[in-house]
């Protein structure tokens, strides 16, 4: 079977017969040469399949679904709320955050969140391509932006997770089967009212990642890695 993953958003079973979109039949006809009764697989939250190419037709590809290669499964949800950064910098923290196995990305506005806005097309797209090539099923959510205050209101019980300097705390020991957020900053950090609210909420941790201060993309990567080898162990 052919080692090509791609994300297919609409149902998949047995014996289906259906096409991919342009730019994925452009990907799997021209990027990877692959031709005509050649395998790949498609995949989403409902499991993964093998699939056969039956036709190339100005350059859209009709496959058939031959078999089925793995069922649903249930990933622990674990979120990042970020503030929006420069590009580059955001690109490479989307990618990372879903190789590790964030499901879900909350984009906030802080006071001093310097980026104020978002490509959701493209960190999309990034999202997609760093599932497919990190063997995962599900594919993380992109929420709209909100404001801080408003993220805080509506998630005054979730298990919060906020990496702060100014704590000792190293440890995470979360008891229940929630889900599980993630906070980081802006490149300035949160003001000092901003920081209060955030640790009046219920069920925060206060993190030490690191003894130096990191930029947001290190924290963010840095977090999520502690916070899945904690789940792991």
């Amino acid at each position: 079977m052919s080692n090509i993953r791609l994300f297919f958003a609409e149902s998949l079973s047995l014996n289906l017969i259906s096409k991919l979109n342009k730019s994925q039949s452009h990907y799997l006809s021209k990027v990877m040469r692959a031709n005509i009764g050649q395998s790949f697989s498609l995949f989403n939250q409902s499991g993964e399949w093998e699939a056969k190419i039956l036709e190339i037709n100005k350059g859209i590809i009709e496959f058939s679904v031959t078999s089925r290669l793995r069922s649903k499964n249930t990933e622990r949800e674990i979120w990042l709320a970020f503030a929006p950064i420069k590009l580059n910098y955001q690109n490479l923290m989307i990618q990372k955050a879903t190789e590790l196995g964030i499901t879900k990305f909350i984009p906030i506005l802080t006071e001093r969140t310097i980026v104020r806005k978002i490509n959701e097309k493209r960190l999309n797209k990034i999202i997609i391509e760093a599932s497919e090539q990190s063997n995962r099923l599900l594919v993380p959510n992109l929420e709209n932006i909100t404001k801080l205050n408003n993220f805080l209101k509506l998630n005054q019980n979730l298990n919060i997770i906020f990496g702060d300097l100014n704590t000792k705390n190293s440890t995470i020991n979360i008891k229940d089967d929630g889900p599980i957020c993630i906070l980081i900053g802006p490149e300035g950090d949160f003001t000092v009212k901003e920081r209060e609210n955030i640790l009046k909420l219920k069920n925060l941790i206060s993190l030490k990642i690191n003894k130096n201060i990191l930029r947001s993309e290190t924290a963010a990567i840095s977090m999520i890695s502690i916070v899945t080898f904690n789940l792991l162990s």
